[in-house]
């Protein structure tokens, strides 16, 4: 009998009071970052206006743009930061829900430490939590294909649906479609690169006006100094990073000339060595410049662009150096680093090389019609002004995300917290199954993923309690795809409803919200350095 006593008693936890301070102050911290975005969850939660030291404000309800603007000195509060970056990276979708998830684990692993469970324990018990976890949703899961074009446009809704411009998804989903098909390459299509979608954006007009470009849109205006050519058919179009302009010394210094008949020489040299730079342009069939932005010396001058308008070429200039590789993929042309590698084939052709005018949202450079064009796509934004603007660009990018995430793991779950609804039910069931400690933290981990139904009632304005507990008879029913319809405000199928997310968006939020919230558990003392 008293050896009995002595094992129960080491099953319980003491901490000494400095430990338990530090693992209280780390949980609060967290705890208090995650509840400072969680009224931004869901189709009908909050949005935040940021105010950042220059006087800028952004007004938002994604998660990582939040965290990522926020002041934040606590180091554990920090890590729910890089939290909602990694959910960033790797699914591009949940932020917001990855934070307040393991805000929810921690506040019940709080809990369980004040009820004496090792913080060992708790962490193993949640990581096995996390993985069968992650095993239930990938059987519940329904497979879909890359050509279901359906689907794709569903996910893409469904991730808008929380956005200021929800509204526009008709117009903003399709477009985040076939920007990835577009760029998808069917033999490799794990490899998908959002940077090769280019969103240009450009206010003065309302979100309805943005449309995908087949071609390429460049933020830049046709240099129109020396009345030269704003328009261009039949473009054979040269990417060029050298100058025409007139060379200068490597170093600073000056050439001090007594009379006039030395300066006519050196304009005269100037004048014929600009003249044999737009000869050697002229031979090689380019009639479109696009200079680089030079940093040590003017990309062209005056008397060259008089030159160049002369012979009828379009120039654009200042494009900037991140731009070249994609422009030359667009265009499939090759960029030409020096005068004399000018050559036919190393320019990119098209029907039509353009100016467009976008009244008060300025000048725009429009290539239509390119011929052997890369898998590229751009999307020229339009919004009333910079926040709405700014806001759009940033739903959009999570539009892409997602149906990425389709087509890296084609999976479809329902959503609107119906996963979370079915997570919670089946690990109280297999809680039942499991001993000693280990069954109480997992029953404690299905308890704390009711916080996102809980989160998306509550911020709809709907009774959370009577909520969630009609969706947990549902979900014992065996109502699995049952979730929170908020235009309704009430539980129903979210598959007949349409609401449905990408399997990746909630196996990440799980599995890297469980590992945040191990490692905050796992601290037990913050040792300063000098």
């Amino acid at each position: 009998m008293a050896a009995a006593v002595a094992t129960r008693k080491g099953e319980t936890y003491k901490e000494s009071a400095k430990k338990k301070d530090v693992r209280l102050m780390n949980i609060e911290a967290a705890k208090a970052v995650a509840d400072a975005i969680r009224t931004s969850l869901g189709p009908r939660g909050m949005d935040k206006m940021v105010a950042q030291a220059d006087g800028e404000v952004i007004i938002t309800n994604d998660g990582a743009t939040i965290l990522n603007k926020m002041r934040v000195e606590q180091p554990a509060a920090k890590m729910l930061v890089d939290l909602a970056k990694s959910q960033d990276v790797v699914a591009g979708d949940g932020t917001t829900s990855v934070t307040v998830l393991c805000g929810a684990l921690l506040r019940k692993s709080l809990e369980l430490l004040e009820k004496g469970v090792h913080p060992t324990v708790i962490s193993d018990a949640f990581g096995r939590a996390a993985e069968k976890a992650v095993e239930i949703l990938t059987d519940s899961a329904i497979p879909v294909s890359i050509e279901d074009r359906q689907a794709l446009l569903r996910a893409a809704n469904t991730s808008l649906s929380s956005k200021i411009i929800s509204q526009n998804s008709a117009l903003i989903s399709p477009m985040a479609v076939d920007c990835l098909l577009r760029i998808l390459n069917p033999q490799r299509p794990d490899l998908l690169d959002l940077k090769d979608v280019k969103v240009v954006s450009k206010p003065g007009a309302t979100i309805d006006d943005s449309e995908m470009i087949d071609g390429l849109v460049l933020d830049l205006k046709a240099a129109k100094a020396a009345a030269g050519p704003t328009r261009m058919e039949n473009a054979k179009i040269a990417l060029i990073q050298f100058q025409v302009s007139p060379p200068k010394t490597d170093i600073e210094n000056n050439v001090i000339v007594s009379d006039y008949a030395q300066m006519d020489r050196i304009l005269k040299e100037e004048r014929n060595y600009i003249l044999q730079m737009v000869k050697k342009i002229r031979a090689s069939g380019a009639n479109v410049l696009l200079i680089q932005k030079s940093i040590l010396r003017d990309a062209v001058t005056d008397l060259s662009l008089h030159y160049l308008a002369k012979a009828k070429i379009m120039v654009v200039k200042d494009v900037e150096r991140e731009d070249i590789e994609f422009i030359s993929k667009t265009l499939h042309c090759l960029p030409i680093a020096h005068v004399d590698h000018m050559r036919p084939e190393k320019l990119g052709h098209a029907a039509l090389v353009e100016e467009a005018d976008l009244g008060k949202g300025g000048k725009v450079v429009k290539i239509t019609g390119i011929e052997n064009k890369g898998r590229t796509a751009t999307v020229l934004l339009r919004g009333s002004n910079k926040l709405a603007l700014a806001e759009a660009d940033r739903s959009l990018h999570d539009a892409l995300c997602v149906v990425r995430c389709l087509v890296q793991k084609r999976y479809l779950i329902a959503g609107g917290g119906s996963p979370e609804m079915e997570l919670s039910y089946q690990l109280s069931q297999w809680a039942k199954t499991l001993v000693g400690m280990e069954s109480f933290c997992v029953r404690a981990f299905a308890e704390a993923l009711e916080i996102i139904p809980y989160t998306l009632a509550e911020n709809a304005g709907l009774n959370p309690i009577e909520i969630v507990t009609e969706l947990r008879n549902h979900h014992a029913s065996g109502r699995r795809h049952h979730g929170i319809n908020v235009r309704k405000g009430a539980t129903t199928d979210m598959l007949e409803e349409n609401v449905v997310q990408p399997l990746l968006v909630t196996t990440s939020a799980l599995s890297l919200a469980t590992e945040a919230a191990r490692l905050i558990l796992k601290i037990d003392d913050v040792v300063p350095t000098r």
